[in-house]
């Protein structure tokens, strides 16, 4: 798989919104390939997490986030959706998993219920070892600050606005991860 190309695809232009999917996109991919490197008794594809990594936000285009250049229509907390919609007409399940279950640390069905979010209503929680990696290493990088890594505090912090049950799943993955 050549994930560059699809990139190419979707974000033709080289423009800000395509400078800021790949330099985010590089950092996540970056820091779940330490963490494959510090743990090989994880035994962590790390092809296919350079790759998921580099197309996990691959939908953010169709979404309304204007404060990181995204003019689409979408709700942002539907960019792993539409990013795994895209990445199935690709003919690329296994990546397509990756994007819809990176949103927070898994998005619960209950939690879909309860605040009424826009998705079909069902458990979109990271399974495998490399969804997890990949799902805990976006925490760690904003698409508004490339310049910055954030700190565990502030990953945590950032997670705690949607309720204690990501975090508790965060901390988890810490234990393996770190």
């Amino acid at each position: 798989m050549d994930y560059l190309s699809i990139i190419n695809k979707y974000y033709p232009t080289d423009n800000e919104l395509r400078h800021i999917l790949l330099v985010h996109s590089r950092s996540v991919a970056d820091k779940s390939l330490a963490i494959a490197a510090r743990h090989p008794e994880l035994k962590l594809d790390c092809a296919f997490l350079e790759e998921a990594a580099m197309l996990h936000d691959i939908g953010i285009f169709k979404c309304d986030a204007a404060g990181i250049q995204c003019f689409g229509t979408e709700p942002y907390i539907c960019h792993g959706r539409i990013g795994a919609e895209l990445l199935r007409s690709e003919g690329f399940p296994r990546h397509a998993r990756v994007c819809e279950r990176h949103t927070g640390a898994g998005i619960t069905k209950a939690q879909i219920i309860a605040q009424n979010l826009p998705l079909p209503q069902q458990d979109f929680l990271p399974e495998t070892m490399e969804e997890k990696v990949i799902c805990y290493a976006d925490k760690f990088f904003s698409k508004t600050h490339l310049d910055r890594e954030k700190t565990i505090e502030q990953a945590e912090k950032s997670l705690s606005k949607f309720g204690d049950e990501g975090v508790l799943r965060f901390r988890e993955w810490e234990k393996c991860f770190d």
